[in-house]
């Protein structure tokens, strides 16, 4: 190899021996490199691709570069949406002409409790979210809470918004609500939620062909006893994927959610990026 071939101060000598990133729509079952992880990709949301190794060990990394395909360098980009010619986003926004850019992601951070509640704000507020450039996290639990917003280290221009199951006086969410307020998080974080029992009362009615959701005792599983009640299959886990993505399907806008749902959201991404826009 010839060292001095060529105009070594030609333009763009400091990264010619580097290899260029190209980008690569995500798609099921490729499989990535990320620093010392390797997995097939098993699904993505909120901005976040979810990669699975051969050991069934999951892990989510953010769209974007930073990604190894064969060996050669790589930019995840979402698959590009085929709605064309609407004038909104599903959450109700005007859009302005072309569609943009993702913005890089702020600090600051929204997190949902449940991977139902992650995957109906995708779907409503997903676009708006990457415009603003807000990633969207979830919890495992509302007990998980106080340790998750201890680990993320809060503050001004790096803040946190949490939506809440069940948020309602005298519940177990709302002391675990009250204990972050008492930490001295109150103007960097904002926990607030809705008053459905799940995620699922969230989506109107009559999507499901009901006048109401059914009514479930307080000694059944939620979901299960929702399934049963609609009389649909209920035994496992598996039925309940199944009813949630047909569930999922049917919401098309905010409009197939309940208004106190879309009021939430909304007061969440204003919170989150309020010092951005103070910036800008």
């Amino acid at each position: 190899m010839d060292r001095y071939r060529g105009d070594v101060l030609a333009p763009g000598w400091r990264k010619a021996h580097l290899k260029k990133t190209r980008d690569v729509p995500v798609a099921k079952d490729l499989v990535i490199e990320c620093g010392d992880f390797c997995g097939a990709v098993v699904g993505w949301e909120n901005g976040l691709v979810v990669l699975e190794d051969r050991k069934g060990k999951r892990r989510s990394f953010p769209f974007g570069p930073g990604f190894l395909l064969e060996g050669e360098p790589v930019a995840l980009r979402a698959p590009l949406r085929t709605q064309a010619g609407s004038k909104y986003t599903a959450s109700g926004s005007l859009k302005t002409g072309a569609p943009e850019k993702a913005r890089v992601a702020l600090p600051s951070r929204i997190y949902v409790e449940g991977r139902h509640d992650a995957e109906l704000v995708e779907k409503v507020w997903g676009e708006d979210l990457r415009y603003v450039g807000v990633v969207v996290e979830y919890l495992g639990g509302i007990d998980d809470l106080p340790a998750v917003v201890a680990e993320f280290a809060p503050e001004p221009g790096r803040r946190l918004g949490v939506l809440v199951d069940h948020l309602v006086p005298g519940s177990k969410e709302s002391r675990i609500a009250q204990q972050v307020v008492a930490a001295g998080y109150g103007e960097v974080v904002l926990v607030t939620g809705h008053d459905f029992i799940d995620i699922w009362q969230a989506i109107k009615p009559e999507r499901i062909g009901r006048r109401a959701w059914p009514t479930v005792p307080r000694d059944k599983d939620f979901k299960k006893g929702t399934l049963e009640a609609l009389g649909l299959p209920h035994k496992d886990q598996a039925d309940i994927a199944r009813a949630w993505r047909s569930m999922l399907g049917r919401v098309r806008s905010w409009q197939d959610l309940e208004p106190q749902l879309n009021q939430r959201m909304e007061v969440l991404i204003d919170f989150v990026t309020q010092d951005h826009l103070e910036q800008d």
